[in-house]
């Protein structure tokens, strides 16, 4: 059962209830504040409580237990060499991080599909940047869910260079697979970093989108995106000093993790048949082809 309630519907399932009367921030960085800590009494407890629930594999670890700064530096681990090895980058789009395929398609009058009966529009999950927006209509898009026990590390599918970046503030409600199907345009209105690149099939965008106890993102050019803020922060840059990070390459990171969206223009991605919602995918792996 639901009602609506100005221009969202909120759902009667305690779950998503408590999501909207929950504090999400405050109780975002309570996480954030545990998450970093150094002291082995926290640290060691954290840890080793979480990697026994969600039966973390650190067979693929590149550290064993033990060897861990904080949670964080736990949670976003690397993974041994050769643990996630590449498709062919010059013919295939690399998935961009392990987890299960959310949804997948076309962007059809500007709606991306969140789940049965959801959908946002590509200019909202974009800040409200219309003529951006307005690039991807009729092309493709995929969302990638994280889950807790997953590589929490975003890579690049293609070779790219960066040409802009957007901080959106906004809510934390978890992204799971139950909130998605329930809560209205989720991925739109969770605080998001929008990070546009140049790339060989035209303009892509990788949406790294935040979740409730998500503490923060990290950018390999940029370092911490300094989470929970007020106002949409946009960064234009110059071909003197964009980035540019080839398919593979990490780009960013979850401190506690999330979702990742990728946008693509019209004509530029066929996706792989095997692909459907909660397909399990990993880093790496081929997604489709290029065209």
């Amino acid at each position: 059962m639901s009602i609506e309630a100005g221009a969202r519907t909120i759902s009667f399932k305690p779950f998503i209830w408590l999501q909207y009367i929950a504090p999400q921030h405050a109780l975002s960085r309570l996480a954030g504040a545990f998450a970093c800590s150094e002291k082995p009494w926290l640290r060691d407890r954290l840890i080793g409580r979480f990697a026994k629930a969600y039966a973390v594999d650190m067979d693929q670890a590149e550290r064993p237990l033990g060897n861990y700064r904080s949670f964080n530096d736990f949670f976003t681990r690397s993974l041994k060499p050769g643990m996630r090895p590449l498709a062919d980058a010059q013919t295939d789009l690399l998935c961009p991080a392990d987890g299960a395929v959310s949804q997948l398609g076309l962007i059809e009058q500007g709606r991306i599909v969140q789940a049965k009966g959801q959908s946002y529009t590509a200019e909202e999950l974009l800040g409200g940047d219309s003529e951006l927006a307005q690039r991807f209509e009729g092309g493709s898009f995929i969302t990638i869910y994280l889950s807790p026990s997953d590589y929490h590390r975003v890579h690049m599918p293609v070779d790219g260079t960066l040409s802009a970046t957007a901080y959106i503030p906004g809510d934390l409600f978890s992204v799971n697979t139950v909130t998605a199907e329930n809560v209205p345009r989720l991925f739109s209105r969770n605080e998001r970093l929008s990070c546009v690149f140049d790339t060989p099939v035209g303009t892509m965008a990788s949406v790294m989108v935040g979740a409730m106890i998500v503490a923060s993102i990290e950018t390999v050019w940029g370092g911490l995106v300094k989470p929970h803020g007020k106002t949409i922060i946009r960064k234009p840059f110059q071909a003197d000093e964009a980035p540019a990070l080839e398919a593979g390459d990490e780009m960013g990171r979850f401190l506690l993790g999330s979702t990742v969206i990728l946008l693509f223009e019209p004509g530029k991605i066929e996706w792989s048949l095997e692909l459907a919602p909660q397909s399990v995918v990993r880093m790496g792996q081929s997604l489709g082809k290029l065209l």
